[in-house]
């Protein structure tokens, strides 16, 4: 089972503030473990310091009034770029053949000058499961998990992103409810 290029839709019974009603991308998921990008809520950092702060004077118009994700908690200090098309970059993970994940500067530089990078989420951080942490949580119900879609990625708004993911399966956020058990 390969949950690479999946979202993990946080459920009523997972109450950690950070992760509550969270919608993750999973970029890699490997025996090893797993690891995800938080991409339905905002940090307070605009895209505009992204780019100021890489060098850069003109923001592209489609990443106007943008914020960057809080990923995850770990190495909340470092930035990373969910994106498509996948490209060829410094520092970038593959995980499908649409989509990558890049950590090094010359993305958010060629995102700024090129418009080769149409489609991106930026974050601060990102989130990781030990082998067998993400399995256990799945059994205990704190997580579903549905097929990644590219246009709840990036083209749904932020704050309708968990309950596009939600549809995917059928379910509306109203009637999502705490205690539900494995049939």
């Amino acid at each position: 089972m390969d949950l690479s290029n999946h979202f993990l839709i946080a459920t009523p019974d997972l109450e950690d503030s950070l992760f509550s009603g969270s919608l993750i991308y999973l970029c890699e998921y490997s025996e090893d473990g797993a690891m995800g990008l938080i991409i339905n809520k905002p940090s307070p950092i605009g895209m505009e310091i992204v780019f100021t702060g890489a060098g850069m004077k003109q923001i592209p118009a489609h990443f106007m009034n943008e914020f960057v994700m809080m990923g995850g908690p770990v190495q909340p200090d470092r930035g990373f770029v969910l994106h498509t098309p996948v490209g060829n970059w410094q520092s970038s993970l593959t995980i499908n053949e649409d989509n990558a994940i890049t950590t090094s500067r010359d993305i958010i530089v060629s995102m700024a000058k090129d418009n080769k990078i149409q489609h991106a989420i930026l974050t601060i951080g990102y989130s990781s499961w030990q082998k067998g942490q993400l399995e256990q949580e799945l059994a205990d119900n704190s997580w579903l998990i549905v097929p990644a879609d590219n246009h709840i990625l990036f083209h749904v708004p932020v704050e309708e992103r968990y309950q596009a993911a939600l549809n995917k399966l059928g379910i509306n956020d109203v009637n999502f409810m705490r205690g539900v058990g494995h049939a």
